[in-house]
């Protein structure tokens, strides 16, 4: 798609120099010489300076921040370099985030896509949701994804069947898993607060689904807080406070990570185990964490986005799900807060933080 444009494109701007040559000099050069001349510039044209313009354009986009879509977006980066494409030299990167207004997303999605981008890497399911709805044709590979079917993006996991491919995150089904961990980790708690971001609205909610069932069936009480920016997850935390509340699930979301530091000083403060899907909950204070690896994430897309850019059909390339989760524990939290982490979990876990 990029070399189609370069040749359009480079040909306009040598029928250009063709026409003007034409009007004031067809009285002194011979029709060969302005043929000649045509020539030449359409090959300085193609192989000169502008030869850059060929590399294929990914673009990126996130509902979060540069800062807490920086993980994934590495991992991108370095897949996309083991299979032969640098940044700069062999391929260009177009990243757009919403800063937690998720309503911008479609917006955000139409601004890449008119770039116009040969492949657009969509991070979590709202963002990939927007890419969707605005292209039927760009291919789409989505990332971190919950449930792409049940969210209509792809017709089943085997043979996607339109424009989007990618990786599932199956955050959803690790909800039981962290869930589990509290309780493990805290015998007899019964009634545990659930911080979730209601503006991220499809994923949240399919997550949340799973949250409940693995409560329902390990007994416990939830008790939801919404919270989607700074300010409400202050409030959230003093409205926490109010209840008899035992441990803090915070779901997985990319605004929340924004915050993962504030967050886990909170809980601290309020003497709560917490759990999150991202590794970086647990290494900014955060008791544990459980879930896929982010940097992970994005390598398994730079896969996609090769063969993608090499001609191959987005509808055919199955979508897979992380083999990779990681356990991570943060010992000098829970000393902190006076318990004692299981050893079956800490011999399970993949990182004990001291």
């Amino acid at each position: 798609m990029s070399v189609v444009r370069l040749v359009i494109g480079e040909f306009g701007g040598a029928l250009a120099y063709y026409n003007l040559i034409n009007r004031h000099c067809v009285d002194m050069l011979p029709r060969l010489v302005l043929r000649a001349l045509l020539l030449a510039v359409l090959l300085l044209s193609s192989f000169g300076g502008h030869a850059g313009a060929a590399s294929p354009r990914v673009g990126f986009l996130a509902p979060g921040t540069p800062e807490s879509s920086a993980p994934v977006l590495a991992g991108l980066r370095q897949g996309l370099r083991e299979n032969g494409y640098v940044e700069g030299t062999d391929i260009t990167i177009d990243a757009r985030y919403a800063y937690g207004k998720f309503d911008l997303l479609p917006d955000l999605a139409r601004e890449l896509l008119g770039l116009p981008v040969d492949v657009l890497v969509t991070y979590v399911t709202d963002a990939s949701i927007a890419a969707r709805k605005s292209s039927k044709t760009i291919p789409i590979v989505m990332v971190g994804v919950s449930d792409p079917v049940a969210s209509g993006l792809v017709v089943s996991l085997s043979r996607p069947g339109g424009n989007v491919t990618g990786t599932s995150g199956v955050f959803a089904e690790g909800a039981g898993r962290r869930l589990q961990f509290l309780k493990e980790t805290i015998p007899g708690t019964m009634r545990v607060a659930v911080l979730w971001n209601p503006e991220n609205r499809v994923f949240q909610s399919q997550v949340l689904r799973e949250t409940e069932a693995a409560a329902r069936t390990l007994g416990l009480q939830l008790r939801l807080f919404e919270a989607h920016d700074a300010a409400s997850i202050e409030t959230a935390f003093v409205a926490i406070a109010k209840y008899d509340i035992a441990a803090l699930n915070v779901l997985p979301d990319p605004i929340f990570a924004v915050h993962h530091a504030r967050i886990a000083e909170l809980a601290l403060k309020a003497r709560l185990p917490s759990v999150s899907a991202n590794s970086a909950f647990a290494e900014a204070g955060g008791l544990m964490a459980y879930g896929p690896s982010i940097p992970q994430l994005g390598r398994d897309a730079a896969k996609y986005v090769a063969k993608l850019i090499r001609g191959a059909n987005a509808a055919d390339l199955p979508i897979e799900q992380p083999t990779k989760f990681e356990l991570v524990i943060n010992m000098k939290t829970a000393k902190q807060i006076g318990i004692t982490v299981p050893q079956s979990l800490m011999v399970s876990a993949d990182r004990l933080l001291e």
